[in-house]
């Protein structure tokens, strides 16, 4: 397992403020000692060569330890795992019993990223954890629940799965934390039935903890202002002028829609790019598939991450790409949030996205813990305008990559011939029956039970009055 270092280490924050922190406090704390951790802990970040506590954690971690729920909004990679982690850590080792902790989270990879830095910052108190996601074996899983491990960290449809196959499927009952990471894609309708599920089976009396890299409305609302001031949450959200790090070079390549995939693949054959470690993504399962097949057909080694995939396809994909052993990852969203691969060097959009936040998520994969990174979007036609929303989210004009076209236009045929086998692979593989006989099997069983799809949908609860308590 390889160390998770320090995604900043700086001797001096910049000056912050909050609702329960002095802007003029000149003496601000900026140790991990002074911030209330306990000494195995601090060892613990030391030997991983983590020194000094980021913006975040510094101004999180005190309340956390001191009891009070807390809502925490930062750029991606700025530690905010560690952030709720650490300070969970330290209550359980005074009081351990499971399940102590219940971490949600809306990707698979992003849950096993989080398990991960917990084993390895509770390996002083034989921390025990249980990855609770779909793609893998139920019954597996909930013999694991079974024995009742300190730290759940969980997708919210395969815990909601869990408690609805049985009543003592997991107790969470008595559990003292709620972390909510990723909070604005959680808060959203996507996941709102399935969080309904569990704030309906867990304690009343915890401290919920919500952290995210996007502030929207849903999470200010949650701020609890018509409280008592003892019974609003802390809240923190880290002040910056743009949403990308400084250190990221962002760049476009503005070409007709029908020629992506030539200029694509003179991008990674190129000498600036030939072996650095790379991330392409795009917006559709079958695209990333399609540009799998296609660039092992023109001999560039790959792998891809997308939502058809199995679960262990998907981590053995990571495995591959973590370890270097392939240097081009094809993934869609799924790979967009969370995902801490410092080695990452390039990040290729081959589809824009359409939501700007989609897209500061996207490059937050490079440009990690201090390093530098590059930025390459794809740009045709019909994207001008989603790039224009782009640039003014990040406060920022991309430079234009130059690339000589008739370089690119020298591979064409060959470029056009892999495409060609790409398809007829898909075509042959049936790709994304599967998915399709799933939702017909769904909507089968919805019809069996009497269930009228034209008939108008029962209204979802408001998830504000669940994750807020009034303890």
């Amino acid at each position: 397992m390889s160390k998770i270092k320090a995604n900043s280490q700086i001797d001096e924050l910049n000056q912050y403020s909050s609702t329960s922190i002095n802007n003029n406090d000149n003496n601000l704390i900026s140790t991990f000692e002074k911030l209330g951790l306990e000494a195995w802990l601090v060892d613990a970040l030391k030997a991983m060569s983590i020194k000094f506590p980021t913006e975040i954690q510094t101004a999180c971690i005190p309340p956390i330890l001191a009891g009070r729920d807390c809502i925490g909004g930062a750029k991606t990679g700025s530690g905010k795992t560690a952030a709720f982690a650490l300070p969970i850590l330290q209550k359980l080792s005074q009081d351990p019993y499971g399940i102590f902790a219940l971490v949600l989270t809306p990707t698979r990879e992003l849950a096993f990223q989080i398990a991960e830095q917990f084993r390895v910052l509770g390996k002083g108190i034989n921390l025990k954890d249980c990855v609770v996601v779909g793609g893998l074996d139920m019954m597996n899983q909930a013999l694991e629940l079974s024995r009742n491990p300190h730290v759940v960290i969980a997708t919210p449809g395969r815990l909601a799965d869990h408690i609805n196959s049985s009543a003592n499927a997991v107790n969470l009952k008595k559990i003292r934390f709620l972390v909510l990471d990723e909070a604005d894609r959680l808060l959203s309708s996507t996941f709102s039935n399935d969080l309904d599920v569990i704030f309906d089976n867990i304690s009343q009396k915890r401290q919920t903890l919500l952290f995210t890299a996007t502030m929207t409305e849903s999470i200010h609302a949650l701020s609890g202002s018509d409280k008592e001031p003892s019974k609003r949450p802390f809240i923190y959200q880290i002040k910056s002028e743009i949403t990308t790090v400084s250190t990221l070079a962002q760049y476009y390549i503005f070409i007709p829609s029908h020629i992506r995939e030539p200029y694509l693949a003179y991008l990674l054959r190129s000498d600036e790019f030939a072996n650095k470690s790379t991330i392409i993504f795009c917006g559709r399962c079958r695209t990333a598939e399609m540009l799998r097949v296609m660039l092992f057909e023109l001999g560039i080694r790959c792998t891809s991450l997308h939502s058809t995939m199995s679960q262990q396809e998907r981590l053995n994909s990571l495995g591959k790409f973590r370890a270097e052993v392939i240097k081009v990852l094809i993934a869609t969203d799924v790979g967009s949030r969370g995902l801490d691969i410092q080695t990452v060097q390039l990040v290729i959009n081959f589809d824009i996205p359409r939501d700007s936040t989609d897209y500061v998520h996207r490059v937050g994969r490079t440009a990690r813990a201090g390093r530098g990174g590059i930025a390459i979007s794809i740009v045709t036609e019909r994207d001008v305008e989603l790039i224009e929303n782009i640039e003014t989210r990040i406060n920022k004009k991309m430079d234009e990559w130059k690339i000589s076209e008739n370089k690119v236009l020298e591979s064409l045929n060959e470029i056009a011939t892999a495409k060609r086998v790409a398809s007829m692979h898909l075509h042959d593989t049936k790709f994304g029956a599967a998915k399709e006989i799933q939702k017909k099997k769904r909507a089968m069983l919805e019809d069996g039970n009497g269930f009228d799809k034209n008939a108008q949908k029962r209204p979802q609860k408001k998830v504000k009055r669940k994750i807020i308590i009034d303890q």
